[in-house]
């Protein structure tokens, strides 16, 4: 079994045997309207010098659809999330908080302040399987 494993990994190309390292990274995904064969922008999204998610834009063939910008806390996870119009206009922002257990709690502002929602994500470990 190992030998076969071993094998099936020599025989993916170079880059498949690694996971790709992130920091600094920024990447572009293309969309082709198949109609008139126009190739446009369709999202876009860039990484720290830590290899964390800082900014995701989704874009359609007339502009910008949406932007969310990530803050990190000192936990390395995403602490704040801020979300933009196709105006880039701010439309909320989200702080996230976690437990000890690493539980999220994530709390939904208005521009503004007002807190919009809140949702308390559960972990459930499923015995079915």
């Amino acid at each position: 079994m190992a030998l076969a494993a071993a094998l099936l990994l020599l025989a993916l190309p170079a880059g498949a045997q690694q996971k790709m390292d992130k920091k600094n990274l920024i990447i572009k995904e293309w969309n082709t309207d198949v109609r008139t064969n126009q190739k446009y922008l369709d999202h876009v999204t860039t990484y720290n010098a830590q290899g964390k998610k800082i900014e995701e834009i989704e874009y359609t063939p007339t502009g910008q659809k949406w932007r969310k910008r990530y803050e990190i806390g000192e936990n390395g996870k995403v602490a704040k999330e801020y979300v933009y119009d196709d105006r880039n206009v701010m439309v909320n922002y989200k702080v996230l908080e976690y437990d000890e257990m690493g539980k999220k709690t994530q709390t939904t502002y208005t521009p503004k302040g007002k807190v919009k929602t809140i949702k308390v994500y559960e972990y459930v470990i499923s015995e079915e399987q």
